[in-house]
């Protein structure tokens, strides 16, 4: 069962239990799946590898929203936005420890045989394929950096 089929039974489930944030959550996931399988050139077809971002991409979208949110003193608005990650986060695989990380990217740095900081855009091209849906780019640039100063 792929990711759009998988979402469309826990709409379901979501139902059934009455879970109205989870239901709320999955139908708007379920909306962007949509509109990707229909997007002109995709023959109507979404891949989980192009679902897994679309996941990513909320998920994202979300954190950064719920610390507006918190910075603008509305915890209820916030604690909303953390409840849709949370069901969202189910789906995604299991994201990488920080030493974890670490040790992927110095064995990517060792491949690439970068030396400083001028071959962080070749590491990266590396990393950010690599690492793909186990780490946020942003963890992934924040590590790369840190390794090559």
């Amino acid at each position: 069962m792929d990711l759009f089929e998988q979402v469309s039974e826990d709409i379901k489930n979501a139902m059934k239990a009455k879970d109205k944030v989870a239901l709320d959550t999955l139908r708007n996931i379920k909306k962007f799946f949509l509109e990707a399988k229909t997007a002109p050139g995709t023959n109507d077809t979404l891949t989980d590898a192009d679902a897994l971002k679309i996941m990513q991409k909320l998920v994202k979208q979300g954190k950064d929203s719920a610390t507006i949110y918190l910075q603008q003193s509305r915890q209820d608005l916030a604690d909303v936005e953390l409840e849709q990650v949370k069901v969202i986060e189910k789906y995604l695989p299991q994201q990488m420890s920080a030493e974890e990380l670490e040790k992927e990217v110095k064995a990517i740095i060792a491949q690439v045989g970068a030396v400083g900081p001028k071959d962080m855009g070749k590491v990266m091209g590396v990393a950010s394929k690599a690492l793909a849906g186990r780490a946020e780019g942003r963890m992934i640039s924040e590590t790369v950096k840190r390794l090559l100063n």
